[in-house]
């Protein structure tokens, strides 16, 4: 019988995560969402072609994993938000890479996925592994090893736990309001 997909992270606030799904460097948005495919915005109909490039075989690994981890310049490519938001429909709670593209790290946070770079994490992580993110601690969990990274800041922190950007303006602009 096979792991779940997501148990009990470690004792953390905002610890997210489950088993990992492991790439390479220089993993291009046209990978992880062909263009043909912007025609719409539904994260979950994204989420059914996400990584469709590499095959069937790459999207059933995809569909057991909450956590994508990937080597360099993760994201490069085009600054097409669909990159991030068709990760989210597939049921991914975080990205861990060595390093990103600026435009998909900031289109991540902007949608709500957790992205964070942590070279030491990404060296031991094996595909299936149980992986953890707590990015207010600044750590990733694996093998029961933390692996430190620098904490989000606060703004950032608040755009994520609103479930994005937009979602974080509208919830501040009502509370001004009000």
């Amino acid at each position: 019988m096979s792991s779940p997909l997501i148990s009990s992270p470690p004792a953390a606030s905002a610890a997210l995560g489950g088993r990992a799904i492991v790439f390479g460097d220089d993993i291009n948005t046209d990978v992880i969402i062909p263009s043909r495919y912007l025609v719409s915005i539904d994260p979950v109909e994204l989420g059914a072609h996400a990584f469709e490039p590499l095959g069937p075989a790459a999207q059933a690994r995809l569909k057991d994993s909450r956590v994508v981890v990937a080597g360099r310049n993760f994201g490069c490519g085009s600054a097409r938000e669909q990159a991030a938001t068709c990760l989210i429909g597939a049921g991914v709670k975080a990205v861990v890479a060595r390093s990103y593209s600026r435009v998909f790290f900031r289109n991540a946070i902007n949608t709500g996925l957790v992205a964070v770079e942590c070279p030491a994490a990404v060296d031991e992580i094996a595909e299936g592994d149980e992986v953890w993110v707590d990015y207010a601690a600044g750590a990733v969990t694996v093998g029961g090893r933390a692996h430190p990274f620098a904490p989000f800041p606060p703004v950032l922190r608040e755009i994520l736990e609103a479930g994005g950007l937009i979602e974080h303006l509208m919830a501040k602009f009502a509370k001004e309001r009000g």
